[in-house]
């Protein structure tokens, strides 16, 4: 059994504000270890449901956030940055590579929904995504990806907000919260020791969870983005097949989410490249 962390900080124990997760900051560092906690709880519970492997997958910011040192042995760490399926890479692989089931650790809502440091990919700028209609957070749009490989999301950690999402993405999922959402930037937290049992717990029981199953190809799959600019919109418009159908919106169709997830990372490394310090 091979299990893949897809790991994520804004959900992490103790997060709550901006400064935790900006690599560089003085709380970045105070964070790194409790975001390592929470990777290495579900590494520890994994194993103690009989996995064989445990890579996980470094999906925040500069994706070098993680303290390997703090790991289990027995795991791998994938990070740095410029892989073909960004946050969820590793789960296209087949053969002995092949990946049983992923666990979304440390993750949390989309723009424009309650949550604590709710957001899609963009921290500010974009200010709402849906697919086929439905409000998407990050969790929601890789598990369209991973379902194109038959692999089941068996574990979700982050605020009790990010918990609900999960329910309409991966139901039969174990979902934990490490914190209670009070605003964007405030939260009721647990302890570190606490939220490290409970993971460990939830990640043992999902391990069973792990069974690959037939590709679902749910496609197409019409990806709308909403900005909080108007120049965004039209800069987003660069990427092929990306048109705009409102004054901050634009919209794709993509046949499978494997390339509705690589055009998302177009528009939005596009758009980053076009927000000004000052106005956006």
């Amino acid at each position: 059994m091979k299990i893949l962390i897809s790991a994520d900080m804004e959900g992490a124990t103790g997060v709550t504000w901006p400064a935790d997760v900006l690599p560089g900051t003085p709380q970045w560092e105070r964070c790194r270890a409790m975001f390592t906690s929470d990777v290495n709880a579900a590494v520890l519970g994994f194993f103690d449901g009989g996995a064989d492997e445990v890579l996980i997958n470094e999906a925040h910011w500069s994706m070098r956030n993680l303290l390997l040192e703090q790991l289990d042995e027995r795991a791998e760490m994938l990070t740095g940055k410029h892989k073909s399926l960004s946050m969820v890479e590793g789960v296209q692989h087949e053969g002995e590579q092949a990946v049983d089931g992923i666990a979304f650790v440390g993750y949390h809502t989309g723009a424009g929904a309650d949550g604590v440091l709710a957001h899609t990919y963009l921290a500010n700028s974009l200010t709402g995504v849906w697919i086929n209609g439905v409000r998407a957070s990050e969790g929601l749009l890789n598990s369209h990806v991973v379902a194109e490989y038959g692999v089941p999301v068996v574990l979700v950690t982050g605020d009790d907000l990010t918990c609900e999402d999960a329910l309409g993405y991966a139901p039969e999922a174990l979902k934990v919260a490490v914190k209670d959402h009070v605003s964007r930037y405030a939260a009721i937290c647990r302890t570190p020791a606490r939220t490290a049992a409970d993971i460990r717990a939830a990640a043992k029981e999902a391990a069973a969870l792990a069974v690959r199953h037939d590709p679902v190809r749910g496609g197409p799959f019409t990806v709308e983005m909403e900005f909080d600019a108007a120049h965004l919109a039209m800069s987003a418009t660069v990427v092929p097949g990306v048109r705009q159908h409102a004054e901050r919106k634009v919209k794709y169709t993509s046949d499978t989410m494997y390339e509705g997830i690589r055009t998302f990372k177009a528009v939005t490394t596009i758009v980053s490249a076009a927000v000004e310090e000052q106005y956006g």
